[in-house]
């Protein structure tokens, strides 16, 4: 069997399917071989390394792994799907830092994301007009400068996050709790074609793999081990983006929050993240302070926090006060393009309008519809509510 990448890859599934090989024993062969292959032909040699047990070395040499392994090889392969190896020169540093870093990350879209400065950006998925709104705006300034935003593809903040981070030239980076080649959530398809074409998706999981609960946890370590900080932009106290802040923490990485009223359970974990010892934020230009040492690092020279924003230090409310979106400045009707000022309008004309309805009175096909939203969406002009309704935000914000 030849030695080459193709060989690595079947390797590099072999270990992860191997029976009772986990993670962590994973990362000790690859330190110790360097790459997967010789590491799985090396396999009784394990116990007297003192990298795995017997019994894990018993159940690679029978190749208990193979079935798993030659299906999942099989089916990427039909699938075309583009895979990231442990090995490889590309993997991102920042991982294998990791106690359990995956040893395959299938990928679309631009590889150079994993090497930029990233903010991971996370929330709540029924945010309230606040955080809803505060995510995107953050994502886009810190996108503005050539921070990459990352998030995990759910509605809610993620979504607000990745436009936010595909409006400038950050980009996005989006890491699922599923295969690669599953949609989820269906509503949220626009935005995973469009980080597919300009930003980048990522997951260890196989193709094919469904979402499961067990899964988003796993999903989240990655979320904050590619990470500069992490972001919880509106949390309850029970949200699950605590636990990629509790994530954060663990592996030496910041925390930010976004304050809240202390009546408002949609704000209380950020409020509980603050007063456990998390940065109070409440505009980009606070995160780039707190990050400007390892920026520099990272981009060789100071980013300036002052030109984060081009909204003259908005969002500095109290706490307990929502940013005023009318005082940002309107985004008239005559600057956007002919199909986009034609949806606007359509909009304008209701207050809400679910996406079939919108294709009824445009006449124009759902791929069309959808395409000109998103464009709207990223603008800041329109905002999706659940069940694919959409309506429009009164002035816009840039």
């Amino acid at each position: 069997m030849p030695d080459n990448r193709d060989t690595e890859y079947f390797a590099s599934l072999a270990l992860r399917n191997t029976p009772g090989l986990g993670p962590k024993t994973q990362r000790k062969l690859l330190a110790h071989y360097g790459r997967a292959y010789p590491a799985l032909r090396d396999a009784a040699n394990w116990p007297r390394l003192k990298l795995a047990n017997r019994r894990q070395a018993e159940a690679s040499k029978a190749e208990s792994w193979r079935l798993a392994a030659e299906d999942e090889y099989h089916r990427a392969r039909r699938r075309n799907m583009a895979w990231l190896l442990y090995s490889d020169d590309d993997y991102p540093q920042r991982l294998k830092h990791l106690d359990d870093p995956p040893l395959i990350l299938y990928h679309q879209g631009n590889l150079d994301l994993l090497r930029s400065p990233g903010v991971a950006v996370v929330g709540a998925r029924r945010c309230n007009g606040r955080g809803d709104a505060i995510a995107r705006d953050i994502s886009a300034d810190l996108s503005r400068i050539g921070l990459t935003i990352i998030s995990g593809l759910a509605m809610g903040v993620d979504r607000q996050a990745h436009l936010g981070g595909l409006a400038h030239i950050g980009g996005s980076v989006a890491v699922l709790g599923c295969g690669l080649d599953v949609t989820y959530p269906k509503a949220n398809a626009d935005v995973w074609e469009a980080l597919a074409e300009q930003g980048l998706i990522i997951s260890e999981y196989g193709p094919g793999v469904r979402p499961e609960s067990k899964h988003f946890p796993y999903r989240n370590r990655l979320i904050s081990g590619l990470a500069m900080g992490v972001l919880v932009a509106q949390a309850a106290k029970r949200s699950g983006s605590l636990i990629t802040a509790r994530l954060a923490l663990e592996q030496g990485k910041d925390v930010f929050a976004l304050p809240g009223s202390a009546a408002d359970p949609d704000f209380e974990g950020c409020n509980e993240l603050i007063k456990a010892g998390a940065t109070l934020v409440r505009n980009a230009e606070d995160i780039v302070w707190e990050l400007k040492d390892r920026l520099c690092e990272t981009l060789g020279y100071y980013p300036d926090p002052a030109l984060v924003s081009q909204k003259n230090k908005k969002n500095h409310e109290g706490p307990d006060q929502a940013p005023n979106p009318a005082a940002a400045p309107p985004a008239p009707l005559p600057e956007l393009d002919g199909p986009q000022k034609t949806a606007m309008e359509a909009l304008l004309s209701a207050a809400r309008l679910h996406i079939d309805e919108l294709v009824r009175r445009l006449e124009w096909d759902s791929a069309q519809v959808s395409a000109v939203l998103l464009d709207l969406e990223m603008q800041g002009l329109v905002r999706q509510s659940p069940g694919m309704y959409y309506e429009p935000i009164k002035g816009g914000r840039r």
